[in-house]
């Protein structure tokens, strides 16, 4: 299919389809930093960076996990979760070790002060509905439409994490 069939494909969108302020991939980047503003002073008592606060959100669900399960979980790939890792293992947070079945696989576990920092953590999200000033239905029907963009997106054939290197023969 060459890109003249594809534009006469797409419905019409009324008025200027290049104004900024109509474009969802800017609400998006603001909103997103917008919100990461909020969720910083909240993290920052704790000591943990909002990348490192979605490594422990999925370790206070289910620990232990391997490094490939928590990417998935993420959709982090390994050099990027690596060294979120790395740091909130020196933090005391988690440990990493070497699953013996398959040493090739590392186990990411939480410590005892891993697990005692999800009690202050339990404040974080009702902190941040409170600074939005959204009403918390309003903020959960976003979070499901943000879901279905980026399941939409995946069916489109959109990867969040770079594709496996191919072997070339």
């Amino acid at each position: 299919m060459d890109a003249a069939a594809d534009v006469t494909e797409l419905p019409e969108i009324p008025g200027d389809p290049l104004a900024l302020e109509r474009q969802v991939c800017f609400a998006l980047s603001i909103a997103a930093r917008s919100v990461l503003a909020i969720y910083r002073p909240l993290l920052e008592p704790m000591g943990l960076t909002h990348p490192q606060y979605l490594v422990m959100l999925a370790l206070w669900g289910r620990s232990p996990l391997s490094v490939k399960e928590l990417g998935e979980m993420l959709q982090l790939d390994a050099p990027t979760l690596s060294p979120l890792l790395k740091r909130l293992e020196a933090a005391g947070l988690l440990t990493r070790t070497r699953e013996p079945r398959d040493e090739r696989q590392l186990r990411i576990e939480l410590t005892g002060p891993g697990r005692d920092l999800r009690e202050q953590a339990l404040g974080v999200p009702p902190a941040v509905v409170a600074r939005i000033g959204v009403e918390l239905g309003e903020l959960q029907d976003l979070q499901q439409a943000l879901v279905r963009l980026n399941d939409a997106a995946r069916r489109a054939g959109v990867q969040p994490l770079p594709a496996p290197a191919q072997d070339s023969v």
